[in-house]
């Protein structure tokens, strides 16, 4: 075994000699000037002499990320096997890619790379045997590949897509509803959605979704981490006649989302302080799922945060969920609203 490892060793010495034995030239890299900038905390200075990095749109900036990515792929460029390294991870890379298709109203909707395109393409069929038909090309958004599909939903009937849209590989989305015949999209856009789940309710009109406070312009991809709150959007209507759902301001950073039970009856909400896998549960009663009440009061049903609880089904008023309560290998429990 320490000869195996051994002769690994020497493997990758010899290759990393080979891609850097002849572009190996003294690195410049640029100055990052430094400002006098000190900040006071009970009592204590601390210096922060780098706050200029923190204006994403200011001159001095962009010019040190310039000459930061000059040096980079001046180097990059140099190196006499990146070529055919290149060449043989797209060669491995370049074949089909489907993902799992989602059912909705007799409809088979799925995402679909031909190979190397940029984005998988969303597709849709009337069944298993139908020819497929594109819904979505994200490739088609912007020239440069800047904008991506960050996210989609299905309505139940199988009518409309709900998508989210990013810009630079931010996590901000903006949601559109396209109609899934004709490719066309609707005139609302909903806009600071981040971290947010999409669930319609059953009768296709509406959906459930996640989205902060309006940041202050200019400061888009500055902007704290607070105030996450659970929304309702009917489909047609403008985002300022959205309804609030649930939020906490006793809990601001906390994250909030939700989801909708298979049978349309049941809205769960799930709350998180973050990478934590960790989460309370909520509910509300939405009624006849074919005329949901969304304004059902929101009780909970799991208050502590100490384990892991994910709902994956139920059975009427009778929640299925995985949970690592007292269960390191996790165990499937039912709940239900006493």
């Amino acid at each position: 075994m320490k000869n195996l490892c051994a002769a690994a060793a020497v493997l990758l010495l010899l290759v990393t000699t080979s891609c850097t034995s002849k572009t190996d030239p003294a690195l410049t890299y640029p100055v990052a000037k430094k400002v006098e900038v000190v900040d006071e905390y009970f009592g204590i200075k601390v210096p922060d002499p780098y706050r200029w990095m923190e204006d994403l749109d200011s001159k001095d900036n962009a010019d040190w990320v310039a000459a930061e990515n000059k040096v980079t792929f001046d180097y990059l460029g140099r190196l006499a096997m990146r070529d055919r390294f290149k060449q043989r991870i797209t060669e491995l890379w370049d074949f089909p890619k489907v993902s799992v298709p989602a059912r909705e109203g007799g409809r088979y909707f799925y995402r679909k790379n031909s190979g190397l395109q940029r984005q998988s393409v969303l597709y849709v069929q009337a069944n298993l045997q139908a020819e497929p038909s594109v819904v979505l090309d994200p490739n088609t958004l912007s020239p440069d590949g800047s904008l991506s599909l960050s996210d989609w939903k299905a309505s139940p009937d199988g009518k409309l897509v709900v998508y989210g849209v990013s810009e630079g590989g931010a996590d901000w989305e903006t949601l559109h509803v396209r109609k899934v015949d004709g490719q066309k999209d609707s005139e609302e856009q909903l806009r600071w959605v981040r971290f947010t789940d999409l669930a319609w309710t059953r009768d296709s009109m509406g959906f459930f979704y996640s989205r902060y406070p309006a940041p202050a312009k200019g400061k888009e991809l500055e902007a704290a981490l607070s105030g996450h709150s659970l929304y309702y959007h009917r489909v047609g209507t403008a985002q300022s006649d959205d309804r609030l759902i649930y939020e906490r301001k006793d809990l601001p950073t906390w994250f909030i989302s939700g989801s909708v039970t298979e049978d349309g009856r049941y809205l769960l909400i799930f709350l998180s302080k973050g990478a934590e896998n960790t989460n309370r549960l909520y509910y509300a009663d939405l009624g006849d799922p074919q005329r949901p009440n969304i304004t059902s009061p929101v009780k909970a049903l799991i208050e502590q945060d100490d384990a892991e609880f994910a709902v994956f089904g139920n059975a009427g008023p009778l929640l299925y969920m995985r949970t690592d309560l007292d269960a390191p290998n996790r165990k499937v429990v039912a709940l239900r609203d006493s």
